[in-house]
């Protein structure tokens, strides 16, 4: 992909760094704690959770996460939380909260770590050459399985897997629910589905589609200038053509969202569709039996 397929992605004004919270590799996750995200409109009590900032060893390097899970329960399944290309910020970390309220062992990876760290950025073509274009797909499967063989590890039930991601997350969303038989179910947030091949990134949701191993709800903005509706109408074909759980997969599309509907701490949020896309979402686990 090119800087301009990215262009519709990034807040106004650009990259404020002040805007995301550091990682493993710089600040912390509880440097947010403070007036970092003072933009971000829902803040999730995290009383009778346990969280905080772990890593995972994934081949011997040791991978930044951000893990949120109701105190002291064991099996609880395991949902996934992918980011923007902006990394795990705060508003991410708090998704992951939303999850744990609602019973899930959340863990959000921060799958740049090793390119480097998305706050220390402020131009989006320097983020998206120097980070995000050396994030390679087979890279971020990998980490993605090692999450979840931690998650079991750490008493949580990875037979009831499910992922969900937004922006760059919800491309990565589709990928790992053709990659990952575990996963029961997926919801991917106005994730790019189609796009130019390359060595980092071979494939596309679209040429994956019949692989599908587990169903994928799509949540997509109708006014998504990065995303046209016709790549949403070439993917519903695709499904159709696939997997039982391909077939099984569905869209959702608020007619008046831009991208980023459901990022609280942007201009772009949308309060009606983002509380719809939730419950749909949560619903979307519960029906796949990743509950």
């Amino acid at each position: 992909m090119s800087q301009s397929d990215f262009d519709s992605l990034v807040p106004p004004g650009g990259l404020d760094r002040r805007g995301f919270t550091r990682t493993a590799l710089g600040v912390g996750f509880a440097a947010a704690a403070g007036p970092v995200m003072a933009q971000t409109t829902i803040r999730t009590s995290t009383a009778g959770l346990t969280v905080g900032e772990e890593t995972i060893d994934v081949n011997g390097f040791k991978l930044p996460v951000y893990r949120a899970a109701p105190a002291g329960q064991r099996n609880a399944p395991v949902v996934l939380v992918i980011s923007e290309i902006f990394g795990v910020h705060e508003h991410i970390a708090d998704v992951a909260n939303r999850f744990a309220r609602a019973g899930y062992f959340a863990i959000a990876p921060e799958l740049f770590a090793r390119a480097g760290d998305p706050a220390s950025y402020g131009e989006i073509a320097k983020l998206i050459a120097e980070i995000i274009m050396k994030t390679p797909d087979a890279q971020v499967m990998t980490d993605l399985d090692a999450c979840l063989a931690w998650a079991q590890s750490q008493g949580a039930d990875a037979s009831r897997s499910a992922v969900t991601g937004f922006c760059w997350g919800g491309r990565i969303t589709w990928l790992y629910a053709a990659h990952q038989p575990r996963i029961k179910a997926g919801v991917a947030w106005y994730g790019r589905l189609v796009g130019a091949n390359s060595p980092t990134w071979p494939s596309h949701p679209v040429d994956q589609a019949a692989q599908l191993k587990a169903p994928v709800l799509g949540l997509y903005g109708g006014k998504d200038d990065g995303i046209p509706l016709d790549s949403v109408e070439r993917m519903k074909a695709a499904l159709q053509n696939g997997s039982p759980a391909a077939k099984r997969s569905e869209f959702v599309v608020y007619p008046d969202a831009p991208h980023a509907f459901h990022a609280d701490y942007r201009p772009t949020y949308r309060k009606e569709a983002a509380e719809d896309g939730w419950k749909r979402c949560l619903a979307w686990f519960k029906a796949h039996g990743a509950v």
